[in-house]
């Protein structure tokens, strides 16, 4: 390496030299009165020539030996080193991308220029430290059609976007659309209108559920996104129809039992038989599963719950239906009955007495009372909008619980673990937090809090449910998981659903714990209702706790012959709430 002068017109230019587009003309006023004023600071960096002759190859600094020419000086310092073997290409392209931001186009020309002349992309990340995904990007938007390329060397960019979708695209898509939107000289092309002429549907190999097979057989060919972040596979198609009809295939060949395909409506949603509801819990075995393609082309499933068939009028318990032209009957004579109704509605009352003074009064061991719970619910004046799954309604859905606690001889025999399996079978049929009739209020709250029934709720961390929640909602639960809230709700929605995809997520509301006031209030509106067995007897007895039932009252009142004396005065009673209250 050395220092001489030279005369500047002596020097040749670089045919590999980087920077290619043109310098505007402000910038070569502002270094040709530079030059004119103080010279050239930095020496022109050259080689000799290496086919023979005894000259001098520019390898860096074109510009300052055209302009040294222009401003008249007769001889110049150069800075000459060895000839490299790529032609000083990537000492070149080094010191501009050092000295100033190459222009894009220079840059992609330059990596195809060192591409050909032997460099691999390892070598030239490393030179450059870049990363070899980022020369891989660079090489394939060296893909542009040229005549795009040199409408944006002339500072006419398009957006990150647009220039993704315009490389992705062939040659001869390129030229077909440039021909068509080729603007004017000295406008701007209208990159937008480029970019949707050449936009394809894309089909990601991440949202298929089939495998290499089907993809085979439909001819779908994967080709790789490199504008995809490098944590996720980014291979795509644009074979639509070869993905969709391979995504079909699969959902037939993976139906579950009681699914079916559904098409989906103009929201992308799917549509469910007529009076088919949604499941959003957990479905049961009677439930239905719909399997469908969304937007994406992604397999989704859902669960629906279709109501029970009625049954046609005039139906027995059989099947079969009574009644008809058809049916022969013979007119006998009615027989009288041994007990009239009037008389069953009497033995009726007596029992109810008795049952009530047994209950208030007789001693009842815990299991008993127990078992005697489950029989309750199982009893006909028993109405119960279950929420729980199956097909069983009215009485029916307890009496199946209660026939577990008799023997074959038909008396109430039971071990402890068979009570405890039909008390919770029990809870289950008549606990439910679901909305509408089946909802069993506070105590289903209270019920699932005190055995912690927090711990068995699914992930709410699902597009379906995160979809319900307000913005506010949305940035407090990305508060709580220290998730950055982005500037869409859309865009907020998908990264909470992406970081709870391996979290577990419940949203408060969702928990079981009422709020302190409401149950503050469902307290004290129900501490003005009577307990059964809180009042005394008139003898004192302090195991009397039947006679003052509100069933007995209520059942006193209801006949008929009453007379006003037996009902006790306000004082009576304003005592015996005081004292329940005490207690």
């Amino acid at each position: 390496m050395q220092i001489m002068k030279v005369d500047p017109r002596a020097l040749k230019e670089n045919p590999d030299r980087m920077r290619q587009s043109k310098s505007s003309p402000q910038a070569d006023a502002l270094m040709l009165a530079t030059i004119k004023a103080v010279g050239i600071v930095q020496p022109p960096v050259v080689a000799p020539e290496t086919d023979g002759g005894n000259g001098y190859i520019i390898d860096a600094g074109h510009r300052r030996v055209r302009l040294a020419i222009a401003a008249g000086l007769e001889e110049i310092e150069i800075l000459v080193v060895e000839a490299a073997n790529d032609n000083g290409a990537m000492r070149s392209m080094v010191e501009n991308s050092v000295r100033e931001a190459l222009n894009p186009v220079d840059q992609w020309r330059g990596i195809e220029r060192l591409v050909a002349l032997g460099w691999t992309e390892e070598a030239i990340a490393v030179a450059l430290a870049l990363p070899v995904r980022q020369i891989r990007k660079l090489r394939l938007l060296a893909n542009v059609l040229p005549a795009m390329l040199e409408q944006m060397a002339l500072g006419d960019m398009p957006s990150e976007q647009q220039l993704r979708v315009i490389a992705a695209a062939g040659q001869v898509d390129q030229k077909e659309v440039w021909k068509a939107h080729k603007p004017k000289k000295g406008d701007t092309a209208p990159w937008w209108q480029i970019a949707n002429a050449l936009t394809k549907k894309r089909m990601y190999a991440r949202d298929a559920s089939f495998g290499d097979d089907l993809a085979q057989a439909y001819g779908i060919e994967w080709v790789e996104d490199l504008f995809a972040p490098a944590d996720e596979d980014g291979r795509y198609t644009t074979n639509v129809e070869g993905f969709l009809g391979a995504q079909h295939e699969w959902m037939t060949s993976n139906l579950p039992k009681r699914g079916a395909i559904f098409e989906v409506n103009s929201w992308g949603q799917p549509e469910l038989p007529k009076k088919g509801s949604q499941v959003y819990g957990k479905p049961s075995k009677s439930d239905h599963t719909a399997l469908y393609l969304d937007r994406d082309g992604k397999v989704q499933t859902v669960h629906y719950r279709m109501p029970e068939a009625a049954k046609p009028k005039g139906a027995v318990g059989d099947g079969s239906v009574t009644g008809g032209d058809d049916t022969d009957a013979v007119a006998t004579p009615k027989a009288r009955p041994d007990v009239t109704q009037k008389g069953h509605d009497m033995i009726g009352d007596f029992r109810t007495d008795a049952l009530h003074d047994a209950l208030g009064r007789a001693p009842i061991e815990d299991d008993m009372l127990m078992a005697l719970m489950v029989l309750a619910f199982a009893g006909q004046n028993v109405r119960i909008d279950s929420g729980a799954d199956g097909t069983f309604y009215g009485d029916k859905r307890f009496s199946r619980h209660a026939v577990g606690l008799f023997d074959e001889h038909g008396k109430l025999a039971f071990d402890q673990d068979t009570l405890r399996v039909a008390a919770r079978s029990v809870l289950i049929d008549v606990l439910s937090c679901r909305r509408g009739m089946s909802n069993s209020g506070m105590v289903a709250r209270i019920a699932g809090e005190a055995i912690g029934a927090d711990a068995f709720l699914p992930n709410m961390g699902s597009e379906d449910f995160l979809l319900c929640l307000s913005r506010q909602a949305l940035e407090a639960s990305c508060a709580e998981a220290a998730v950055q809230p982005r500037p869409k709700v859309r865009e907020t929605r998908t990264a909470l659903v992406e970081h709870f995809a391996t979290k577990h997520f419940v949203h408060p509301a969702g928990r079981f714990a009422p709020p302190a006031d409401e149950l503050l209030d469902w307290i004290q509106a129900g501490s003005a209702t009577d307990v059964v067995g809180a009042g005394s007897r008139d003898d004192g007895r302090a195991d009397d706790l039947a006679e003052d039932q509100d069933g007995e009252i209520d059942n006193d009142m209801e006949r008929e012959g009453m007379q006003g004396a037996d009902r006790p005065d306000d004082a009576e009673l304003d005592e015996d709430f005081d004292q329940r209250a005490a207690a």
